[in-house]
């Protein structure tokens, strides 16, 4: 990792009691990483999915002039997908 990336990353301890620490730990070695990683990149996944759905509800909210980009059925595929 080069010094701007660092810079860019925050530290967190998190405890985790013994059940998840195991189940998290065999789910990351069925995947073949750490757990670590596989803590890492699931709370990015979660980030970038909540991001979504939060400028997707904007957008539903702040609709230009009332024009739809969606028919009904593409919308709501959209909606479910999104957890909305």
């Amino acid at each position: 990792m080069n010094p701007t990336e660092a810079k860019n990353k925050k530290r967190k301890i998190i405890d985790l009691d013994q059940d998840t620490f195991r189940i998290l730990s065999i789910n990351a070695a069925a995947k073949g990483t750490n757990l670590k990683t596989l803590i890492e990149n699931s709370l990015k996944k979660m980030a970038e999915d909540l991001g979504d759905s939060a400028l997707y509800a904007y957008l539903l909210k702040h609709d230009p002039d009332g024009q739809v980009y969606l028919n009904e059925e593409q919308a709501a595929e959209f909606e479910k997908e999104m957890g909305l």
